[in-house]
């Protein structure tokens, strides 16, 4: 084969390459053989599901544009056109799998503590765990914490469950309507974090009724004080 055959071959494949990325895009709706192409949300679906699999099994150091891409069999110029950095992508990934947690109404301040916290539980385990584990790389990286990353994902201006929780509690005349600081409010959550991060599986519920009984709810009730800290 001479010169010439080559740069016809490198270009065909080239115009191939190109023409199974437009498709895979969007571009066409049906392969030679008649197949339905993945496209628009159905294909970010994919995508995204592809990317939490990889990020679960290699962590943030494999989690690259070449093993997404390989994984959701698509290639790395549809990625680039959605998701310009890599980190644009992890964010996307995380808000898809980052779901709100159920927060109960029973009627009862103390049987809606428990039901969310074991609604906290059962879903963010896993989650706990695979962000403490698999993006430590992530946030060494970017110079943030589990905390910002957290807001991050989380609707702006939306209050928490837990302040969602003793506002109707003090509706329901359970307890009296005083100023709580933000710290004491969300503090079952915070030690549920806590259990997660230490034993890496799901904490029991004699632990999760001993966060609420044993220390959220005699501190809603005691009367807060604010000493004064002086700087140092």
């Amino acid at each position: 084969m001479d010169r010439k055959q080559d740069q016809t071959v490198d270009e065909r494949g080239a115009i191939g390459t190109q023409a199974t990325e437009r498709r895979t895009d969007g571009g066409a709706t049906r392969d030679g053989g008649g197949a339905t192409r993945r496209r628009g949300p159905k294909l970010e679906d994919a995508i995204l599901d592809a990317a939490w699999d990889v990020l679960v099994e290699h962590g943030y150091h494999g989690f690259t544009y070449e093993a997404v891409a390989a994984r959701a069999g698509t290639s790395r110029p549809v990625l680039y056109r959605r998701w310009p950095q890599r980190d644009d992508l992890l964010l996307a990934t995380l808000t898809k799998f980052w779901q709100p947690i159920a927060v109960p109404d029973t009627g009862s301040l103390r049987d809606d503590a428990i039901g969310f916290l074991r609604n906290a539980d059962a879903d963010r385990a896993g989650m706990i765990t695979l962000m403490s584990v698999q993006l430590v790389d992530y946030f060494r990286d970017t110079g943030t914490s589990l905390g910002e990353l957290r807001d991050t994902l989380l609707p702006p201006g939306r209050p928490t469950a837990f302040e969602m929780i003793v506002a109707r509690a003090v509706e329901r005349g359970e307890l009296p309507d005083v100023p709580r600081s933000s710290r004491v409010v969300n503090l079952p959550l915070d030690l549920l974090r806590h259990d997660l991060f230490m034993t890496m599986r799901p904490v029991p519920y004699e632990s999760i009724a001993e966060i609420v009984d044993a220390v959220w709810l005699p501190l809603l009730t005691a009367p807060e004080t604010r000493p004064a800290y002086p700087p140092p």
